[in-house]
This record gives structure tokens, C-alpha cells and sequence, in this order.
């Protein structure tokens, strides 16, 4: 949704560069704090949760994710860049992404996204956060549908879920037509907003669990399952036109590393049924 760049949250694996890529260690790997400056609250409680979310989930397993894809070096406008990626699926779920990344001392990026089996009725749930030495400029979390509308249920949780107060809405991009009428885009400006939106994320998250524990498969070849499957190539499709993301990615690596990244990794096409 924004140009994904942060820093790695968790305890950080051995860093493998992408083609093209600066060679130096990463200086995450010997602490959070070394030469790139403290990690934005916000951003490391999101993380945490989102993680903490997925522990309730059924048959949760993780991915493997290809070396030279997990973690990432490189440089953008002479700052180190590193990206980390985090794969698992469950049942329901094909994929749940987390990327974390930063840009030398000071921008911070979180983007989440759990894709369903388009078996299962499910929505797409996403979640970005763009963070700077100034504070945090962009948050968003949604229950994207993939049949034009959400399930009934889904969207009926949504409804009865009180909607935390922001004092600056964020205007959704033009290719923003793949969002919920439930979707939260904010700038969050005091540390009372920044827990709200924590506890919108995990109002989602809770909504999506229940439908997750709930929904029980169609067979590929149902109607309903084929409808779900195109849907979710047409949200991957929209996500694709974010230009930001590309132009980062091409910039600090190359254009034909910035393609795969985001056709293999981020916004990777469902399997066909």
C-alpha cells in the first residue's frame, strides 16, 4: 500500500543480499539500537500482535521462504535498506506475510498481508505502517473483500466493532477501490491514537479468527470458489499498481529483482485450483 521499507523486529536472521545489492553487514544484526536509532513503538507492538494473533490460528506452519528473499541489504540514496520477511500458513489462510524493513536512521515500514485459500470464504487482510523520525504519516487495516462484498458475517462483526476517533483521516489511493467500506487509513498524531489503532488492527484480527474458526472448505471447482480465486488475482493486480513500491524496490536493487520481489513475495497470484 505505501513503499515497504523497516527494520528487522524480531531477533535477526543472517542477512543474505539481493542482486545488486550492497555486500556490508547488516548492523541490525548486532542489536536493534546499532547505528540505526530506537525502533517506533508502534511499530514493534504491531508486530508483536500480529505474531501473537497467528499463535491462535489452526495448524499454523510456517513457509519457506527462498534465502536470498527472508533477509535483505541493500542501499537507497547512499542509506542501508534492510527488509526481513516472515511466511506461515493455516488452515483457511494460504499465506500470512509480515515484512518488516528500515531505511538508514529513520524510516520504518510494516506491511502485513494474509491471503486465503479461496476455498474458504474469506477475506484479505491488510495492514501497513509508515513510521519516521517525526512519527508515524500512514497506518491502514482492512478486510478486503474478493467477491465484491465482504461474507455477511464478516461484515456484520465489522459493523458492531465501535470505530476508534482519528483527527486525520488519510484519503485512500486511486487504485483504493479493492478496500472495505470498513477500512481505517489514518495518521496517528498522539500515543492515545497510536493504541487505538493497535486495537483496531486486533479488533480485524479478531473478526477474521472467528470467521477463520467457522468456515468450513468448498472444492475447487465450486462457482463460488473460482469467483474467489479471480477476485483475489484482481486485488493482487491493484496492489501491483502501486508504483511507490516499485520505484523503491528498482531503485536500491534492480528492476528485475523489484519484479519478482513483488510477483513472488508480496503480491504473489493464488495457486491455480
Amino acid at each position: 500500500m505505501h513503499g515497504r521499507i523497516c527494520i528487522l523486529l524480531a531477533t535477526p536472521p543472517v542477512v543474505s543480499s539481493a542482486p545488486g545489492s550492497s555486500q556490508a553487514p547488516d548492523p541490525a544484526s548486532k542489536g536493534c539500537g546499532a547505528q540505526s536509532g530506537a525502533i517506533h513503538p508502534l511499530m514493534e507492538a504491531l508486530a508483536a500482535r500480529i505474531r501473537e494473533s497467528w499463535q491462535a490460528l489452526p495448524e499454523l506452519e510456517p513457509l519457506v521462504v527462498p534465502p536470498e528473499l527472508e533477509a535483505i541489504s541493500g542501499s537507497l540514496d547512499g542509506e542501508s535498506l534492510f527488509i526481513h520477511n516472515e511466511l506461515h500458513r493455516c488452515r483457511g489462510l494460504r499465506k500470512l506475510h509480515l515484512e518488516t524493513a528500515r531505511l538508514g536512521a529513520g524510516l520504518q515500514i510494516l506491511h502485513c498481508v494474509l491471503f486465503p485459500d479461496p476455498r474458504f470464504d474469506l477475506p484479505v487482510f491488510g495492514a501497513d505502517i509508515v513510521a519516521g523520525p517525526t512519527g508515524v504519516s500512514a497506518a491502514i487495516v482492512d478486510l478486503s473483500p474478493v467477491r465484491g462484498e465482504l461474507p455477511a458475517g464478516i461484515a456484520s462483526a465489522l459493523a458492531k466493532r465501535p470505530r476508534s476517533s482519528f483527527a486525520q483521516e488519510r484519503e485512500l489511493p486511486n487504485w483504493g477501490s479493492i478496500f472495505s467500506p470498513y477500512v481505517r487509513f489514518v495518521r496517528p498524531t498522539t500515543a492515545a491514537e497510536e493504541v487505538a489503532f493497535l486495537d483496531e488492527v486486533s479488533g480485524f484480527l479478531a473478526v477474521l479468527s472467528e470467521a477463520i474458526a467457522a468456515n468450513e472448505p468448498q472444492p475447487p471447482s465450486h462457482l463460488a470458489t473460482v469467483e474467489r480465486w479471480k477476485g483475489q488475482l484482481r486485488y493482487c493486480k491493484q496492489q501491483k499498481q502501486n508504483d511507490k513500491t516499485r520505484r523503491v524496490l528498482e531503485k536500491a536493487f534492480s528492476p528485475e529483482w523489484a519484479d519478482r520481489y513483488i510477483e513472488e513475495l508480496l503480491f504473489d497470484d493464488p495457486p491455480a485450483l
